[in-house]
């Protein structure tokens, strides 16, 4: 069995997925096997797993039997590249592969996996069967994984992704502050997430705070914290954000839509690492990574004065372009393919893709909305979707793609809007973000007039 683990995994009898007493030899043997070995059914459900794989994941067999791999290993090359899923479908084995797994316990490991077709007796494809053990140093500094190791929840393989995962590494294993760009729903919360988990800090916390959710005062209290009676209400002291993460990574997004004033004291608190509560005067150190994020061009805001150079060039220490995905038109097979997978699961169904007549119309769209309007677009199909296909006509009728809404200008616009509700103002923000502007852009009215209907249309305290 050294050729099964050391030299590449052979085409296997299925006898190891099943019960009875044919297969006690077969489990007593791959029990024995130095290496971790697991086995999936076609479904990509997994059937078998040793106890070595136990060690090397710090997952219990009886945790992951059933499971999805991807959900258990968490792989940078689960989207894309997954050995297993060559063998699936093409039947033939892969042989010394570096991978990059994520074990249970939120280390990341690389690890050399061989994978192989598990078969019936009658020759068809029942599964595949993988053998993996870790790289020793000189193996890891040698492995070249096709994707960066650092990307193991992005999904992606055009050129404008594969140039951040050239960074993405690096940025990781670094402590410097990000600067994250991008359209709203192209994923920034979610590379900020990536470089957090990849990073020294994982074993700490990472917080995200929308900036453009929260009044000035209340985003200045909820940052920083305050002392008690700083201010009306304030009955006893509370800490901040800053302090709440400790050593790990605040997530600062819509960076974009800060007052100047507060622009200053984030500089001040960038510059010093260190902060103090609202009405106190003791100095707390700053122990935390940040990495700050907008979706607006910056240049007329900073034309205007309305954001501050000095604290836009402080911020562009590590600046990261994310691109729409317009512009990243080869991810959106592998983006349908994981939202998919991933909604079958929620919703309890089987569905297996989409027509071609879906995929053309996803690849000739624009998507405003980017990624996230194409996660919901196919959570809406999953809602009305019958057979294990998605069809044109289960996607959002036609005007629900990129809605354009009027937008008068003058009084008039602002008291044509005077009977709108909550719950239109609440879906607005939604669509936006939490983005106040965009909301108000998305209704037809100034970003003032929003601020003053969502006032009277507040409770009173």
């Amino acid at each position: 069995m050294a050729g099964l683990t050391r030299n590449r995994v052979l085409a296997y009898n299925c006898s190891i997925m099943n019960s009875g007493p044919d297969n006690v030899a077969y489990q007593t043997l791959m029990e024995c096997l130095p290496e971790g070995v697991f086995a999936i059914n076609t479904k990509w459900q997994i059937a078998f797993f040793n106890r070595a794989a136990e060690d090397i994941t710090g997952y219990k067999r009886h945790e992951v039997l059933g499971r999805y791999c991807h959900e258990v290993f968490q792989s940078d090359l689960c989207q894309m590249g997954c050995p297993l899923k060559a063998v699936l479908e093409t039947g033939r084995e892969a042989e010394q592969q570096a991978v990059r797994m994520v074990s249970r316990d939120r280390i990341l490991k690389t690890i050399l996996v061989n994978a192989g077709a598990l078969r019936d007796d009658s020759g068809a494809m029942a599964g595949a069967v993988g053998s993996f053990r870790p790289l020793g140093r000189e193996e890891q500094s040698s492995a070249t994984p096709r994707v960066s190791q650092a990307a193991s929840r992005i999904i992606g393989k055009s050129p404008a992704i594969r140039r951040l995962f050239t960074v993405l590494g690096d940025v990781c294993a670094s402590q410097a502050n990000v600067f994250l760009t991008g359209e709203s729903g192209t994923g920034k919360e979610l590379f900020a997430r990536t470089i957090h988990q990849n990073s020294s800090r994982a074993k700490h916390p990472f917080m995200a705070v929308n900036c453009s959710a929260l009044a000035e005062t209340l985003l200045e209290s909820e940052l920083f914290g305050h002392e008690r009676f700083a201010f009306t209400g304030a009955v006893k002291a509370k800490a901040g954000r800053f302090e709440l993460v400790k050593q790990g990574t605040l997530f600062l997004d819509e960076i974009g839509d800060l007052k100047p004033g507060l622009q200053v004291k984030l500089l001040r608190v960038l510059e010093q690492r260190e902060f103090e509560r609202v009405g106190g005067i003791c100095p707390i150190p700053l122990e935390a990574r940040i990495i700050c994020a907008t979706n607006r061009d910056l240049s007329r805001a900073l034309a205007d004065g309305s954001f501050r150079k000095d604290f836009y060039y402080r911020l562009q220490t590590v600046p990261m372009v994310i691109p729409p995905l317009r512009e990243r038109k080869e991810d959106i097979p592998l983006l349908v393919d994981f939202f998919i997978r991933s909604f079958n699961v929620s919703f309890k169904k089987k569905i297996k893709g989409v027509a071609p007549e879906v995929m053309a119309f996803f690849n000739q769209y624009h998507w405003p909305g980017n990624v996230r309007e194409l996660e919901r677009t196919i959570e809406h199909a999953f809602v009305f979707v019958k057979d294990d296909v998605i069809g044109l006509e289960n996607l959002p009728s036609r005007d629900m793609f990129s809605p354009k809404p009027s937008r008068p200008s003058g009084p008039a616009a602002d008291s044509r809007k005077i009977e709108l509700t909550m719950d239109e103002i609440s879906r607005a923000l939604e669509q936006a973000g939490g983005r106040k502007e965009k909301a108000a852009e998305l209704l037809g009215i100034s970003r003032t007039s929003l601020w003053r209907k969502i006032k009277a249309l507040s409770p009173s305290p």
